[in-house]
């Protein structure tokens, strides 16, 4: 039985052919993993395949007499898709407030659709209709996904990596007869993967269909079969074993060197101790996310943050870049500086920080070009400044653009890059002003292999000097740089010795 099959297919994004003549069929008792590099098409393919983009030429055909929306899923590799989650997200910093943790609807009330309307003061004076979701189902995905214990928590106060596995869990509550994954295991940590392939090979064992935009290194044991991309074409279409062949007799593709000598040494460096963190403590809703956490940072110093889903990585940094309120309730020092003493305003410390992050990425207005994304680097901006640069902030722009293969996008707009490419951008954004201190909060997701590895190559580069710090969050240890050094791991919002 064929359950889904692609005749000279071809879609546009906006006015720019991204697929073309794409010839594919699933078969009963197939699933598949879409590979290829950034930008080959790899989201939008999922996308029509859910309904959620037109065909521009040629048919797509479903081995089910039923509308296309009711036998599919699809779990984005953002939250953007999501309208609960983006009606929540109001902006930034909203998951390190206290009084937005308190208001926030929970995980329960979430996946069981029972929510109340946006600026309900009285929750008395709303009569929701009956979930059509069972305690039994609710209890057996929230198992699945090991996210019981989550529940009752409020949804903002979630890990990245919690939060893509409560929005799987509604995904999967729909009961899809296929299920589209695009880069589920991005910010999943190592035991939270291993839960996603367990999960998987349950439900392919229960009938539904897996399809999913992942890496070549992170295909999971449930798939049969790989289709690989490459500028909107299939390349290869291929059973799994012979895939896996191929990709053990291929060496890596290496991108070229760039010389990196013009990128000079960071700026506002007169200081000694980056981060001075004395017992530092956060609360949300009555629970301690970090519980009395201490940490130096020196000058020049290259670390690796680590912790599973959950132990307070994100919030631990949202203190350091100042994004945290509850940061004025504790002591510490940043750039030498007293908090709160002068020179220690949230202007002067993100002056001297290049930041990215997924939730940076999730937030970002997509309604500007490629160049203006990057700029706003200078002015720690999100996408829309009023200051005129000068000449050689616009050189560094486009300098800055080459160097991490994006210039040839710089007219182009934000929400018109695959999310690899947007990764890539606001990695060049966190670059432009050339600061003393990178943090790269999983700066590698989305990114194919080849782009992980001259990534790597480049931060290799730009902290070879004693002038730049570095703290460097991710899942997987083949992501992190050589120049790293030390490392600080944390466990339920404790240092792990």
């Amino acid at each position: 039985m064929i359950a889904v099959k692609f005749q000279n297919v071809s879609v546009k994004k906006y006015d720019k052919l991204v697929l073309s003549d794409i010839n594919w069929e699933i078969n009963s008792r197939e699933n598949w993993a879409i590979v290829g590099p950034n930008g080959s098409g790899k989201t939008i393919l999922l996308d029509a395949l859910a309904g959620k983009w037109p065909i521009w030429k040629g048919h797509l055909h479903y081995g089910w007499d039923v509308p296309t929306r009711e036998i599919t899923e699809l779990v984005s590799q953002d939250y953007s898709f999501n309208q609960i989650v983006k009606a929540g997200a109001e902006y930034y910093q909203q998951r390190f407030h206290a009084y937005e943790a308190d208001r926030a609807p929970s995980v329960r009330a979430i996946l069981t659709d029972q929510l109340k309307p946006v600026g309900t003061i009285d929750d008395n004076s709303v009569i929701l209709a009956p979930s059509k979701v069972s305690e039994e189902d609710l209890q057996r995905i929230s198992t699945l996904l090991s996210i019981t214990h989550l529940l009752d928590h409020p949804f903002v106060t979630l890990s990245n990596g919690e939060t893509r596995r409560m929005l799987l869990a509604k995904s999967l509550l729909t009961h899809p007869k296929i299920l589209l994954l695009d880069n589920a295991f991005s910010g999943l940590d190592v035991h939270s993967r291993q839960v996603l392939r367990d999960a998987l090979d349950s439900l392919v064992a229960s009938g539904v269909h897996i399809v999913m935009a992942t890496t070549a290194g992170e295909i999971p044991p449930c798939i049969t079969h790989v289709l690989e991309l490459d500028s909107g074409k299939i390349v290869r279409s291929a059973q799994i074993k012979d895939f896996r062949a191929d990709i053990a007799s291929s060496a890596d593709a290496q991108r070229p060197a760039i010389n990196l000598e013009s990128f000079g040494k960071p700026v506002h460096t007169d200081y000694e101790i980056a981060i001075d963190l004395r017992h530092i403590r956060i609360t949300y809703s009555g629970e301690q996310i970090l519980k009395g956490v201490s940490w130096k940072v020196r000058k020049g110093e290259k670390w690796a943050l680590s912790g599973a889903n959950g132990s307070g990585k994100s919030t631990l940094l949202s203190v350091i870049t100042a994004d945290n309120p509850q940061r004025f309730a504790n002591d510490y020092d940043l750039f030498d500086k007293k908090r709160g003493g002068v020179g220690a305003s949230i202007w002067d410390i993100k002056q001297k920080i290049g930041h990215v992050s997924p939730e940076l990425h999730l937030y970002f207005p997509r309604n500007t070009t490629v160049f203006k994304t990057i700029a706003s680097g200078f002015f720690d901006a999100t996408g829309v400044f009023f200051k005129k640069l000068t000449n050689d902030q616009v050189s560094r722009v486009h300098e800055v653009a080459a160097l991490l293969h994006v210039h040839s996008l710089i007219e182009t707009d934000f929400s018109q890059l695959s999310k690899g490419q947007q990764r890539l951008v606001l990695l060049a954004r966190a670059l432009v002003k050339n600061p003393p201190l990178l943090i790269l909060d999983e700066p590698c997701q989305g990114l194919d292999e080849e782009a992980i590895t001259y990534f790597k190559s480049v931060v290799d580069a730009i902290c070879d000097t004693p002038e730049r710090t570095l703290i460097y969050v991710s899942h997987y240890v083949n992501e992190i740089p050589s120049c790293v050094t030390h490392f600080f791991k944390l466990e339920n919002g404790e240092v792990v010795e």
